[in-house]
């Protein structure tokens, strides 16, 4: 880590939104959010330069890499800069989760290689789909979910500071389940959804949980990426209960992203 280079802590929230808010994003990784939450697996540290901030991402496994520079700046100047600083720590110097429209507009193909990354690419749906789930290509996805309406008595509610506690507490039920303490990715996800959930107030995103018996059995996180896309960053279900997976990713695009048009 450079000298420049900091930690990122809630307190940088501000600064982030504002820049994200004069240069909208169109990767789902370019969120404060997912930055903040993932910092104990990527250890990110950033810095402001030209105009824009800069990323850089030092996970448990594998060399550091970077983000795209964001900002109102100059983002081909600060791509420069950011890919300097990768060089101190590595010497396979990569920016991933780069959009298309970064690339066209601020990358020189005579100074970069730019490589498709598709195991990494964002998986985008209309809203309307995932709402209405319509088609064929919904057809076993409907399925499911009628057949969960059908079969319990169910509650959804927007997540609050009350309800977070109860996610909590389902989450670390998901986890015993799952052994995560014995698995490293698992064990990584833990502390980004207890960062999530802890920090729901100060981060700002939407979520939703869905109850049986009084009990939260799923909940979905999620938050505006740009004016017509949201981001859902979690989602877990109980798995013994067929169909609930199809229903919180259902009944949060309903409640929440109903007006976006891409999820």
């Amino acid at each position: 880590m450079t000298m420049d280079f900091k930690p990122i802590e809630i307190q940088d929230k501000p600064l982030f939104d504002e820049f994200l808010g004069k240069d909208p994003p169109q990767v789902s990784e370019l969120t404060f959010t997912n930055v903040f939450i993932w910092r104990r697996h990527y250890q990110p540290t950033w810095v402001e330069r030209n105009g824009c901030i800069l990323i850089i991402f030092r996970p448990q496994k594998g060399p550091a890499y970077g983000l795209c520079p964001f900002g109102p700046g100059d983002k081909k100047s600060a791509l420069d800069v950011l890919c300097q600083e990768i060089a101190k720590q590595t010497i396979d110097v990569r920016i991933c989760r780069v959009g298309e429209e970064f690339v066209t507009n601020h990358v020189d193909p005579a100074k970069y290689e730019v490589v498709p990354d598709r195991d990494n690419s964002d998986y985008i749906y209309l809203a309307k789909d995932l709402i209405n789930l319509s088609g064929n290509k919904y057809h076993r996805k409907k399925n499911h979910l009628n057949q969960f309406i059908k079969n319990h008595a169910f509650e959804y509610h927007p997540l609050n500071a009350e309800l977070v506690k109860r996610v909590l507490g389902m989450q670390e039920a998901w986890c015993q389940i799952r052994e995560c303490v014995l698995k490293p990715d698992l064990l990584a996800e833990d502390f980004a959804v207890r960062e999530a959930l802890t920090h729901f107030e100060e981060l700002g995103y939407q979520g939703g949980a869905v109850l049986i018996n009084s009990v939260v059995e799923a909940f979905s996180l999620g938050e505006p990426l740009n004016e017509d896309t949201a981001v859902i960053h979690i989602e877990k279900a109980n798995p013994d209960v067929l169909g609930l997976y199809a229903a919180i990713n259902q009944l949060f695009c309903l409640n929440a992203w109903s007006r976006v048009t891409y999820i």
